[in-house]
């Protein structure tokens, strides 16, 4: 309403509220609107399909829970999250036909579209399930530096396929690339898990319709092949394997020959700083197979 001593100051009035709501403000980052719940972020982006959660880990199962209440799939950066809890998320998504990626789970490439500490890859045909790290990275970089791309890239967080949680995610995630038109091959790698773990979740892969390239480090496969199940002890073997498989390239090269000509005879050390527990255990593994007395702050073995 507008009180004014004239018809002409009330239309002038009018005006002027209309011109004021018409006029696009000028907007800084810290003046635009953002939502202070996750129920008013939903209602401002109905059709979002994710949340990404990164609060505190004693918040995270609360706040990832009423995602999945909302019908959104998950990708939980939060870590400190207990097991119990991540068995309890991942049992709901599941019913619900929702992901949950983590916890711990840094990096993602859904669709094309990076969540997370997620590096630029061009698209192509292989679908990657894994802990979600700089294993991770990795084969997303070397399968696009080797000309290639990704589907999917899905996180499952570092205790998914423990005893404990039972490879809730793993299993989800496989049967989504199962089903996902344009992959063509599923790269699978782990750090290490138990014998029988191995051999519960080879049952599952050999139920798929499609190629799946295994890299569980420090898991000594029986052989090179069993099945639509191939073996990569790297993981720049796995994504080179992977890329063979779907693009019918042989891309071996004499990459110890190429290695050897980048440094003088007279250089007798290796030493490696690395920013993952993933490579920097793979280097263990390799290395241990052509040396020994390698000092580590993560050894594989404590002597």
């Amino acid at each position: 309403a507008v009180k004014a001593d004239s018809v002409s100051q009330a239309s002038a009035a009018l005006k002027h509220v209309d011109v004021l709501l018409n006029k696009r403000k000028s907007i800084t980052d810290d003046q635009e609107f953002r939502p202070r719940s996750l129920d008013m972020a939903v209602r401002t982006l109905p059709n979002s399909q994710w949340v990404i959660v990164s609060v505190p880990g004693r918040y995270a199962a609360g706040v990832a829970r009423e995602a999945l209440g909302f019908g959104k799939h998950v990708f939980l950066y939060s870590d400190n999250v207990s097991v119990e809890d991540e068995v309890s998320l991942k049992t709901l998504a599941a019913d619900k036909g929702l992901l949950v990626m983590g916890p711990d789970c840094g990096t993602a490439v859904i669709d094309g579209v990076g969540l997370g500490f997620a590096n630029q890859s061009q698209s192509g045909s292989v679908g990657i399930v894994a802990a979600s790290g700089t294993g991770l990275q990795a084969l997303t970089v070397t399968i696009d530096n080797l000309g290639s791309g990704i589907t999917y890239a899905i996180g499952t967080g570092g205790r998914d396929l423990n005893k404990q949680v039972g490879g809730i995610t793993s299993r989800q995630a496989l049967d989504v690339l199962n089903r996902d038109t344009n992959t063509k091959v599923i790269i699978l790698t782990s750090k290490p898990i138990s014998s029988r773990s191995a051999m519960e979740l080879m049952q599952v892969l050999h139920a798929l319709e499609k190629p799946v390239v295994v890299n569980f480090l420090g898991y000594a496969p029986p052989a090179y092949r069993i099945g639509n199940v191939f073996f990569a002890s790297t993981l720049r073997e796995a994504a080179e394997l992977a890329i063979e498989l779907c693009d019918k390239l042989d891309l071996s090269t004499n990459m110890k020959s190429d290695s050897q000509n980048k440094f003088a005879s007279s250089q007798r050390y290796i030493r490696g700083l690395f920013s993952g527990g993933t490579l920097a255990y793979e280097t263990l593994l390799v290395l241990r197979a052509f040396t020994t007395g390698i000092y580590s702050n993560i050894p594989i073995d404590e002597s």
